[in-house]
């Protein structure tokens, strides 16, 4: 028997078969619509809010997971010891407070009236949109679905919280005749001029305009409206301060500092414990250390406004940056004309 003339149809069939049931290793990488659990949330997703699971399997198989998501998400390997100073300079810089005039200016009707009927300062919505897209220069340019897919099926750390705002923003693409795979933001899935979560922007979002429709990407009076009602939903005080900066008597006690950000100390009491600050002695505060490595420590109290920035993001220097900008900005308004002065100069 001639084993070569015997074995060749076998062997030529059982590479036929292998060739067709491996995947190309130099064609396309895995879809999302080759994961299990995408095809379970497609059908929970269906039987919930009534999507065709089909429909969104079919959307799934059209994106792959993003590596460079995940990298961005990731906290550092060699993380940087926190510093106010560094963090400070990214936002407290020149470029960004003439932006915030120039946007102020540009925009000052609509600013005054998100004011007036939310209660929250104008500087206050210019600062938070200026640190999170310089005014709504770099909004984004991952595809958002693209960018909460992976996080919500390969980041396990968040998972869950990153599936429900695909879940979000699936139904808000629906509720908006939005194509999923062309809206475009942050690399975690925030989206335009304001960068909200597609559960922001349904609770939070106003039609500022009058156009009928809420669109955060391109309409400014949108992103100024919706800042400000995201703000008033989270419990603004209007006319109520925001931070105070202290004196100590050398370094507070730790347990101030972990009472956390949320205000739950009283002026009085910290008075009686070596920080001191003009504000009323009955009033509740955080006590906030904005560290540097090469600086003192900064202290301030922060008040219910301040908590208030930190549901935007939830980060003391975040918030303290906003609140920093916000009265740079102002002050420069103050500063422009004699009609400046009476229209934006404090008391």
């Amino acid at each position: 028997m001639n084993l070569k003339l015997t074995l060749a149809p076998l062997l030529l069939a059982a590479l036929t078969t292998l060739t067709q049931a491996a995947p190309d290793s130099a064609g396309s990488p895995p879809t999302f619509a080759d994961d299990p659990a995408v095809i379970a949330f497609a059908r929970d997703i269906e039987a919930r809010h009534g999507f065709k699971a089909d429909e969104l399997i079919g959307l799934f198989a059209q994106s792959s997971p993003n590596a460079t998501v995940i990298k961005l998400i990731q906290p550092a390997t060699s993380p940087l010891q926190r510093s106010w100073e560094r963090y400070r300079s990214r936002f407290l810089n020149e470029r960004r407070i003439d932006g915030g005039v120039a946007f102020w200016q540009e925009n000052a009707g609509h600013l005054a009236k998100a004011s007036v009927l939310y209660g929250v300062p104008e500087e206050i919505i210019v600062a938070i949109i200026g640190v999170e897209t310089e005014y709504g220069r770099n909004t984004g340019g991952f595809r958002v679905f693209e960018a909460l897919s992976t996080l919500a099926f390969n980041y396990p750390r968040r998972a869950e919280f990153f599936r429900t705002e695909l879940e979000q923003f699936l139904l808000l693409t629906r509720e908006n005749n939005l194509d999923p795979m062309a809206v475009k933001g942050s690399f975690a899935g925030a989206i335009g001029i304001p960068q909200f979560m597609p559960g922001s922007q349904r609770r939070y979002a106003v039609d500022f305009d009058g156009d009928q429709r809420v669109d955060l990407g391109n309409s400014v009076d949108d992103a100024i409206g919706s800042v400000a009602r995201f703000l008033e939903q989270h419990g603004w005080q209007a006319g109520q301060a925001i931070a105070a900066r202290a004196t100590t008597e050398g370094t507070p006690d730790a347990e101030l500092i972990q009472a956390g950000i949320r205000p739950s100390l009283k002026v009085a009491d910290l008075a009686g414990k070596g920080v001191t600050a003009a504000a009323d002695p009955q009033a509740s505060v955080a006590l906030i250390d904005l560290v540097s490595p090469e600086y003192e420590t900064e202290y301030w109290l922060g008040f219910e406004n301040f908590y208030v920035i930190t549901r935007y993001n939830r980060s003391s220097f975040y918030a303290m940056s906003v609140f920093q900008l916000a009265e740079e900005i102002r002050s420069r308004m103050c500063a422009a004309t004699a009609e400046n002065r009476a229209r934006y100069c404090r008391a």
